[in-house]
């Protein structure tokens, strides 16, 4: 299973858990919160009605007092109430008010006047001075039937005279408690739900920053690395770092092994020509002759600490992880790399400029000094291999998110053979005078496309010549 997965089934079980226990602390507290509250609402009623029931107990007229004309007219008229979705048409209360020995004497629903109800314990304890309630079945066999008793004394001078018992079934508490059940449930799958969907990007955000790395770590075995990304979270990016560093150390024996070897395989040329020149030398020649050979070993020299030099920075750039991006704008870094390579172009009559026409000027995050040598790089090619009285052309795009950086020629273009190999480090392709370069050029460039996070492809176009495009990624 995907670590992916796992962490998503991991953290839906324990927001499922932490879900059910909430929900069945909240569900079992329902139905006793829902009858404390009607607790609290028929003490306060038989506290009121107890004052009413004194005067008609006081008049020795409990069964025709105040109290039983006010159910009197309650049960002939009726209502209709509709609270929050609960109809309600009918009272529910039954009151019934007793003498000092538990008689009752007058009962809303007629049934039960003139029985002994001491024994009951709202009666009985109400008598004695203490709080009075009870919950009795009217069905033995329907626990549902329960019905909820409180009870409040009935005081003349101090002394209790009566006590007036006000009742409610529990059924009538059932569609409150049901429709608050109802809602706790639907919370709860609701709550579920959106804890899934947060699981759902979380593990998506995490899967994708991993995959990038994955696949990062993959491109390690090719030739051509990817750019090493750059994750959101510190620890992934700490991560890449780790990644790029181990990598850069596994690649350090096979790396200086190559480097020798084509350091080797370049220097055997001019080392072989600067000793024939010493050997011609040492017969003492001619003057002419002299200084014909002099300027060779002066020129092979010079190739040397060319091919050294490029060495030097080539190694000082793939052993780099990560650049400190700066703005760069793109319109001064073209004119600077035309007017620096103005007389090299002026001298092959190539036309060297910057395409203006319907754009906007340009700025990427990235090191001005690195882009700079880069674009350089693929400005020098371009005037390699384009003939007398062509045209290089410099311009930028926006291509989404990204900016390209473009450089285009007329020269002859790119042979089917060297397509795959241009990029690799010592391949190079012979001038048009018959030289070769150090193979660097074009190396340079990719390893400055993967510290900036972008890519650089070489192409032919389709009329004639080749295009350079170098992907940074915009402000």
């Amino acid at each position: 299973m995907r670590i992916g997965m796992r962490l998503l089934l991991g953290y839906f079980l324990m927001v499922g858990i932490a879900a059910w226990f909430v929900l069945s602390i909240f569900l079992q507290e329902v139905k006793p919160g829902v009858r404390r509250a009607t607790e609290g609402t028929l003490i306060d009623t038989a506290t009121l009605l107890a004052e009413f029931a004194r005067a008609d107990m006081l008049a020795g007229n409990a069964q025709n007092g105040q109290l039983a004309q006010a159910f009197a007219h309650l049960n002939r008229h009726g209502f209709q109430a509709n609270i929050s979705g609960i109809t309600k048409s009918r009272n529910e209360y039954r009151v019934y008010l007793t003498d000092a020995a538990g008689i009752v004497l007058f009962d809303s629903t007629g049934m039960a006047t003139g029985q002994d109800y001491s024994r009951w314990n709202d009666v009985w304890l109400t008598l004695q001075g203490k709080y009075g309630a009870r919950s009795t079945a009217l069905n033995a066999s329907n626990p549902e039937s329960t019905v909820m008793y409180v009870a409040a004394p009935v005081r003349e001078g101090g002394k209790i005279i009566g006590v007036l018992s006000v009742g409610k079934p529990n059924s009538a508490m059932e569609p409150v408690i049901r429709r608050s059940e109802r809602r706790i449930l639907w919370a709860g799958v609701a709550l579920l739900g959106i804890a899934l969907l947060i699981g759902f990007a979380f593990v998506l955000w995490i899967n994708r920053a991993i995959g990038k790395l994955v696949h990062y770590a993959d491109s390690v075995t090719e030739e051509h690395p990817l750019p090493l990304p750059k994750p959101a979270s510190s620890e992934l990016r700490k991560l890449a770092q780790a990644l790029e560093s181990m990598r850069l150390k596994l690649e350090g024996k096979s790396y200086i092994e190559q480097y020798v070897h084509a350091l080797t395989h370049e220097l055997k040329s001019p080392l072989a020509a600067i000793r024939g020149a010493a050997e011609i030398l040492r017969e003492g020649p001619p003057p002419e002759v002299v200084e014909k050979f002099s300027a060779n070993i002066l020129q092979q020299n010079l190739r040397m600490q060319q091919l050294v030099d490029n060495l030097l920075r080539q190694a000082r750039l793939e052993s780099r992880v990560e650049i400190v991006p700066q703005p760069v704008n793109l319109a001064a870094l073209f004119t600077t790399l035309c007017d620096t390579r103005e007389v090299i172009a002026r001298s092959k009559n190539i036309s060297l400029k910057v395409d203006e026409s319907g754009q906007k000027t340009f700025s990427v995050q990235g090191d001005a000094a690195l882009l700079e040598q880069a674009v350089g790089n693929l400005v020098d090619n371009a005037l390699d291999f384009t003939p007398s009285g062509g045209e290089i052309t410099l311009y930028a795009e926006q291509k989404g998110p990204n900016i390209e950086v473009l450089v285009t020629d007329t020269g002859s273009g790119i042979p089917d053979y060297a397509r795959n190999r241009v990029f690799e480090r010592f391949y190079s392709l012979p001038r048009s005078n018959g030289q070769k370069s150090s193979g660097l050029g074009l190396a340079f460039v990719q390893e400055v496309a993967r510290l900036h996070r972008g890519s650089i492809t070489l192409e032919n176009r389709p009329q004639g010549g080749a295009q350079a495009r170098l992907t940074l990624p915009g402000n």
